[in-house]
């Protein structure tokens, strides 16, 4: 069986309170806030922070990971996993992922990150970089690998087969959003865009009966016309 970590399991309460403030700044404010802004803030002290996070640049690092933690791909036993398991889990991701990104805070939290990146100025660029994007790529590729050893997929590289991936679920959505295209997806919107993106995948990856590839006619049927 192999089983998602849970925020829960992660952080504790109270410091997803705290770090649920340093969000809040984010959106608010930037990322040009202190520790002692965010101890105002979350109602704690400036030690209780450096004994959880060491330096700002650690308080950072935890709100980043403690984001991308919200995405998975749910628990799954490799043995056992089945094409309408995988789907199940490929859609679950993608409706995860599609939520976070479209979340207020991971707006904010984003365009910080690309706004600070090569300044000179924060980190925060290549904490996103180290602990969302590759964490969250952590999560999905042991559902593509055991896809795979399971006859459901075929590919050579599973890094290209997760970008692959994220970009049939993200398309345009991240850039458009951070540039401040709205409304925000409701909840139908992203669960139609996550089925489109699990059928779009297994067409170009899925192995039908048999163990045989997707044929193009399934392609032509799933992927929209350009």
């Amino acid at each position: 069986m192999i089983a998602q970590r849970s925020i829960d399991e992660e952080f504790t309460r109270r410091q997803q309170e705290v770090l649920e403030a340093v969000l809040q700044l984010m959106v608010d404010e930037g990322d040009g806030f202190s520790l002692a802004r965010v101890a105002q803030a979350a109602s704690c002290s400036k030690e209780t922070l450096y004994k959880w996070f060491g330096d700002r640049d650690g308080l950072l690092t935890a709100t980043v990971r403690w984001q991308a933690s919200r995405v998975h791909a749910g628990d799954f036993d490799s043995g056992q996993l089945d094409a309408t398991l995988l789907r199940t889990r490929l859609e679950d991701f993608a409706a995860n992922w599609l939520s976070v990104i479209s979340s207020p805070t991971s707006i904010a939290l984003n365009r910080v990150a690309v706004g600070q990146a090569g300044s000179g100025k924060s980190r925060l660029g290549a904490i996103v970089l180290a602990n969302g994007r590759m964490a969250v790529a952590d999560r999905l590729k042991p559902l593509l690998e055991a896809g795979r050893a399971a006859g459901l997929l075929a590919f050579d590289d599973t890094e290209d087969t997760f970008r692959t991936f994220l970009g049939l679920v993200g398309r345009d959505v991240q850039i458009r959003l951070l540039l401040g295209e709205g409304p925000l997806p409701d909840n139908e919107k992203i669960m139609a865009d996550a089925e489109r993106a699990a059928d779009q995948f297994l067409a170009l990856f899925g192995r039908g009966e048999g163990g045989m590839p997707n044929t193009g006619q399934a392609a032509d049927h799933r992927l929209p016309a350009s």
